[in-house]
This record gives C-alpha cells, sequence and structure tokens, in this order.
C-alpha cells in the first residue's frame, strides 16, 4: 500500500479514467444560455421549415436524456501525458453506471502502467464512486487487493478544485451534456450533412470557454471555481472546440473534442450505439478493493 508506483498509478488513473469519452463538461438545462429567443429557432423559406442549430440541439439533448444508456466507444490524447482507447456501456437513468475496458496505448502514463504489469484495465462506475482493476502486479503492492475504489467526495477532498469539479461532472455526465455544453457555449452552427457509421447525420461545432462555462454551469463553491481556474491556467486549457453529430433520430452518435494543453495538444472523440442498451454495474468485494484516499495519505490538491 506504501508502494511509490502503487501511489503514483492510482493518482493518475483519478484524471484520465474521467476523460475517456464519460465526462464532458456539464451544462445547466436553461435554454437561455444559447442566447438564442424562440423566434430564432425556426425560419421558412420557399415553404420549407428550416431548424436552427439551436433548436435542433435543443431537440438532441433531449432525446438521448431519454435514452437513459448507450454504447461507447472513445479514444483520448492529452499532449504527451497519455492516449488511451475505452469501449464499454454506460446507463445515466438513475445516476452514472456502466462498464468500461480503458487501454492506455502511449505517453507517460502507459508507461508507468506498465510498471503494473498491463496497459488495460477494468472501470466501473456507479453513482458515488467508481472503481479501477489494476492486475495481480499492482495487487502486490497494494496489500493483494486487485480494485482501487475513487469516491466522488475523496476526489474533491484530496484534488482540490479540479477534483470538485471532476466529481460534479462524474456524478452529472451524459452524452447529452455534450450537447448542453455546445448550446450553453452560445456559439453553435451546422457544418453540413455526413455519414457516421453508415448513419446520416447532422455536424454541429462551436468553441467553447472552460472555465466560464465552468463557473455558469457547475455547482462549485466560489473557492472551488477560483481554485479550478487556477489548475486549468497551469495546465495551458483555455477554450475548447466541440463537435457533434446527431441521427436522424434526434441522438448524438459522434463527439469529438479538442483544445491545447501546456503539455501538447488535448482531444477526444467518442461513438455512441444502441440507445436503451440494459446495463449494470456492481460494487467490487471490499476485500479485494483498496481505497484511493487511504493510497494517497499524504498527497494533497499540488499533487
Amino acid at each position: 500500500m506504501k508502494s511509490t508506483t502503487a501511489r503514483r498509478v492510482a493518482l493518475s488513473i483519478v484524471m484520465v479514467t474521467a476523460l475517456t469519452g464519460v465526462a464532458a463538461c456539464n451544462s445547466s438545462d436553461d435554454s437561455d444560455a444559447s442566447g438564442s429567443s424562440g423566434k430564432d429557432d425556426r425560419a421558412a423559406h420557399k415553404g420549407t421549415t428550416h431548424v436552427s442549430p439551436i433548436a435542433a440541439l435543443r431537440s438532441a439533448e433531449k432525446s438521448t436524456d431519454k435514452a437513459d444508456s448507450a454504447k461507447v466507444e472513445s479514444t483520448t490524447t492529452m499532449g504527451t501525458m497519455m492516449s488511451m482507447k475505452a469501449d464499454g456501456a454506460l446507463g445515466w437513468g438513475d445516476g452514472l453506471v456502466g462498464n468500461m475496458t480503458i487501454t492506455y496505448t502511449g505517453g507517460q502514463l502507459a508507461d508507468t502502467m506498465r510498471q503494473t504489469g498491463s496497459t488495460s484495465m477494468e472501470a466501473r462506475y456507479l453513482p458515488d464512486a467508481y472503481f479501477a482493476h489494476m492486475g495481480d502486479k499492482f495487487a502486490e503492492q497494494a496489500g493483494g487487493k486487485h480494485w482501487i475504489r475513487y469516491g466522488y467526495d475523496d476526489l474533491a477532498d484530496i484534488a482540490g478544485g479540479s477534483g470538485a469539479y471532476m466529481k460534479d461532472q462524474m456524478q452529472n455526465s451524459t452524452p447529452n451534456q455534450s450537447v448542453k455544453l455546445l448550446l450553453a457555449s452560445g456559439d453553435v452552427k451546422k457544418v453540413g450533412e455526413e455519414k457516421v457509421r453508415g448513419q446520416n447525420t447532422t455536424h454541429y461545432s462551436g468553441t467553447v470557454n472552460v472555465a466560464d462555462l465552468a463557473d455558469r454551469t457547475s455547482s462549485l463553491s466560489a473557492s472551488q471555481l477560483a481554485d479550478l481556474k487556477k489548475q486549468l491556467q497551469t495546465a495551458g486549457i483555455t477554450t475548447e472546440t466541440v463537435d457533434l453529430w446527431v441521427n436522424d433520430e434526434n441522438l448524438l452518435v459522434k463527439k469529438a473534442e479538442k483544445g491545447e494543453m501546456t503539455s501538447g495538444e488535448m482531444s477526444s472523440t467518442a461513438y455512441y450505439s444502441d440507445y436503451g442498451v440494459k446495463v449494470s454495474a456492481e460494487e467490487p468485494p471490499a476485500g479485494d478493493t483498496a481505497d484511493f484516499k487511504d493510497l494517497m495519505p499524504s498527497q494533497g490538491a499540488g499533487a
């Protein structure tokens, strides 16, 4: 449990597991955040009703939210820190639940993961925590325990503003949050009609200011927001480009986010399919689970 490698891996997993295509910046349901009035949502031209990007995304947000679950495939890159891919299924009807298999394909974190004997892990999401299965070699360094538990309340306590924001995201993140993100940005445009994995889709795009949206749409306190903005500034994260592809059933089928960090480009692409799929996740056995806060007793927000 006191192994330096065990602690380093445990700390690293906190951030990147939340970036598997599950978590996107949260947004409120306030339609006024788009800066559009109902009068602008639809315009007639030669007898045809044209739906504005704002109105179309509002419909997509509602349809995706009602679907309750979906299969997810994603790839994520964070500069020289790491690249990874993930696939599984998630449900959000009554808190976030689901299972994902995450494989680290490059960067510093992949090198760190190799020290545990594997670059792949299973992640289980429950409404109050998520769990990472780290393998046999990690268990040798962690008192025989294969799983790490990350309680969302503990993330807020240990990682300062970014941890509090992650808690907010992990408890509220669903595919439709990406739609809300773009609506809240006030910068939405229709790019065109495109095929995504054989489906007819409409492509929308916009740019968001990460810190401003965190201020407007999260439930963080003033001190937590100040801490988060300081951490974002240190990481060099300011704005993100968000692209969404919505199918004929008003369901999100693809999401892409891109931005810059001090360590290089940050990008994430996720595909959503099989909406309504049955999803369940069980908490791992307590005797085989180490708690993150116990692995990191002396680590603070500075870590």
